[in-house]
């Protein structure tokens, strides 16, 4: 379930200034091999976040941990794909209505390209060999929302995990304009 903007503000600022939300940001972790190395330094700019103003949408997308994963499931009641945990998560934060394949929104927005993320950038991935097989919701600190597989849930995983480096693609930029 979705908060209201100003509840999410009144969550983020109770939870941040208990030392909580930094807990839900780094407590829970992931999966799965290719080669780490040569993605390491697409990935290295995860070390430093930038802020465009997106940060609602990264809180929505966290408030969905746990959802269950569903093959083409696009709200919480039904469970979640990663393309309908998109969609739904920009819709309903940022008013933007999303294509629903994953190949679709990679042509949506701007490459990140070398620069530093910002919470709320979709970032994607090459799990099949398909160069944009994957993706989720970047929330800062080097963490990102997603809905990985059947049988699993919504969750928050580190992109420079060995296995998320390696298939790391690209992270683009929507305007919330």
């Amino acid at each position: 379930m979705l908060l209201t903007h100003s509840k999410q503000a009144f969550l983020c600022r109770t939870l941040i200034g208990c030392g909580i939300f930094i807990g839900l940001l780094f407590g829970i972790q992931g999966c799965s091999s290719f080669n780490a190395r040569s993605n390491a330094s697409k990935v290295s700019q995860f070390k430093q976040d930038a802020s465009v103003g997106t940060e609602d949408i990264s809180i929505a997308a966290v408030g969905l941990v746990g959802v269950p994963y569903r093959y083409g499931g696009n709200n919480p009641k039904a469970g979640f794909d990663c393309s309908g945990l998109i969609a739904y998560v920009y819709n309903k934060s940022a008013n933007i209505k999303l294509p629903r394949t994953i190949q679709e929104m990679s042509s949506k927005g701007k490459s990140v390209d070398n620069q530093a993320p910002a919470p709320g950038d979709l970032i994607f991935f090459n799990t099949t060999g398909e160069k944009y097989s994957h993706a989720g919701i970047y929330v800062g600190q080097g963490r990102f929302v997603h809905a990985p597989s059947a049988g699993g849930t919504v969750r928050l995983e580190y992109i420079t995990s060995p296995y998320w480096a390696a298939r790391f693609t690209e992270a683009r930029r929507l305007s919330t304009q």
